[in-house]
């Protein structure tokens, strides 16, 4: 088993996923419920599995529009209380977001909005997580809220100051959609650990795209995990 992926389905069972708007935050929180759905599937994850859309402040990419799809993978997707149906865009949440956060036996990952303003949505459960969570803040080298290492330390410090969270480990997200390279990738690599030594936390995974991720070499020390791109289905997205 991936190491970066064993961690995730042993670790507390609540995940959380923030960072800044625009960082790959939510392509990163679906590829990841997928990867745990594969687990499960074969029987190495005995947990039941749900995915939170919390992103209702400013969303762009919706865990939400994966309802269907994912539900015959067996994750439940929670969001808003009509499930984005019909464009829906409610700054509110479905109540029945508390079952998988109180249920003992499901894995569940909350795909927050950015910032601190859009993690302020976490505080509605704090009593829910004990130390049951984990934070992962999501840095993506290449775009503008996330491209100095002060910028990150700045805003890690406000979610958890906004939040009474603690972030707990960063995920390295370095990429231009289809045109990455390996190059990319390990360059956002080293950014992200000088970011984790400014803030004093890990990188646990490098993330890229499926087509490419078996081709990176790393030192070893940080897994790379494929994302799958569910987010972005659309043709002017796809090659052949």
């Amino acid at each position: 088993m991936d190491a970066f992926l064993k961690e995730m389905a042993e670790g507390p069972r609540i995940i959380i996923v923030t960072g800044h708007f625009g960082s790959g935050k939510t392509e990163f929180s679906v590829s990841l419920a997928a990867a745990l759905a594969k687990m499960k599937t074969e029987g190495a994850l005995a947990d039941s599995l749900a995915l939170c859309d919390l992103d209702v402040e400013n969303p762009y990419f919706r865990s939400r529009e994966l309802t269907e799809e994912f539900a015959g993978m067996g994750i439940r997707v929670y969001s808003d209380p009509y499930q984005g149906r019909n464009g829906s865009e409610l700054q509110t949440l479905d109540p029945a977001i508390l079952a998988p956060v109180e249920d003992k036996s499901c894995r569940v990952i909350m795909d927050t909005g950015g910032n601190a303003t859009g993690a302020m949505i976490l505080n509605q459960f704090r009593r829910h997580y004990g130390e049951e969570y984990r934070m992962l803040y999501v840095v993506n080298m290449y775009r503008p809220g996330t491209d100095t290492v002060d910028k990150i330390a700045a805003e890690i410090a406000e979610i958890e100051r906004t939040t009474a969270l603690h972030v707990t480990g960063l995920v390295s997200n370095a990429h231009f959609i289809w045109d990455t390279t390996e190059a990319d990738v390990l360059e956002g690599l080293a950014f992200a650990r000088e970011a984790g030594a400014r803030t004093g936390l890990p990188v646990v995974c490098a993330c890229a795209n499926e087509r490419l991720a078996g081709k990176i070499k790393t030192d070893g020390e940080t897994p790379v995990f494929p994302v799958g791109m569910y987010m972005r289905k659309s043709y002017l997205d796809k090659k052949v």
